[in-house]
């Protein structure tokens, strides 16, 4: 490793270890140094929030920035305390709704794709399914930092879960179709003109990634909406799980729907998803960029 590295794994292991032996306002302190060390995050946030809600005022849109910092607290609690969260205390951070849809899916016996986002608590969404329920397939993106990744790869497994890594996953989620398993892939990331189609997302074009939709068509895979949704009022999170969406063969009309349900969610928890993402970034050729 070299120095850089090195300091970044110490960094993330300290914040991890830290979140693990104190009460949950640290995370807030921690989320607070974020927004004020990386000021772009909510300058992006911002703009981001400009595009989707141009009825709000400014000051309505900080308090959703405001949330979303809160949002990235509580996950970033809830992975320090993976090691300590089992069968037997799972029920005191989250709760199932909908799971008959996911069971009725299973039945069909061609696999499941949750579609998911970085709504709410992304990360404890599969864990907690994988003790709850059974093990899944997380397809994720490796960290930069080899360390830091085999350190937060190490927590993802606790649940009995298995990766899937990005850059070669399409073998891997085939193989694991075919076995009737689940595959969560978060679908709500920018990517480029060669990979995607556009999407109306809040009312401005979006590149999304037809990928998700083509396996789901070509597997005969059910296609279940799911996302770990903070309730204020319950101080927990509900694993929510939607009916099934129907694809259709059509890669991206199959993709606009998805994003239509996504956008629907999103609007009932707007301070849980991850704004501070540069969402809009791909434009349309000639269309200048809409984060200048």
């Amino acid at each position: 490793m070299d120095r850089i590295t090195s300091i970044q794994y110490l960094i993330a292991s300290f914040v991890l270890w830290s979140l693990a032996h104190s009460p949950p306002g640290l995370a807030r302190f921690y989320a607070r140094l974020l927004d004020l060390a990386l000021p772009r995050l909510r300058r992006v946030a911002m703009r981001n929030l400009e595009l989707a809600y141009p009825e709000k005022t400014p000051a309505e849109r900080k308090a959703i920035v405001d949330q979303v910092f809160r949002s990235i607290a509580r996950l970033l609690y809830s992975f320090s305390r993976f090691p300590r969260i089992n069968r037997e205390n799972i029920s005191q951070w989250i709760r199932y709704e909908g799971l008959e849809h996911f069971l009725e899916a299973k039945k069909a016996g061609h696999g499941v794709l949750f579609a998911t986002a970085h709504l709410g608590n992304w990360e404890l969404s599969a864990f907690a399914h994988g003790l709850m329920t059974e093990p899944m397939n997380v397809v994720i993106r490796p960290l930069d930092n080899p360390a830091a990744d085999r350190l937060v790869e190490q927590r993802r497994q606790l649940s009995g879960n298995r990766l899937i890594e990005k850059w070669d996953g399409a073998r891997a989620i085939l193989r694991a179709l075919r076995q009737n398993e689940a595959v969560g892939i978060l679908m709500d990331q920018n990517t480029s003109l060669q990979e995607g189609v556009f999407v109306n997302f809040f009312g401005t074009p979006a590149c999304a990634n037809t990928a998700f939709a083509k396996i789901a068509h070509r597997t005969g895979a059910r296609v279940i909406p799911g996302f770990a949704l903070w309730l204020e009022d319950e101080k927990c999170y509900v694993l929510r799980f939607y009916p099934p969406v129907e694809i259709t063969g059509d890669a991206a009309q199959d993709t606009e729907r998805l994003h239509a349900l996504l956008e629907q969610v999103i609007r009932e928890f707007p301070g849980q998803w991850l704004w501070i993402h540069r969402r809009w970034k791909t434009r349309p050729p000639g269309e200048k960029s809409i984060y200048e």
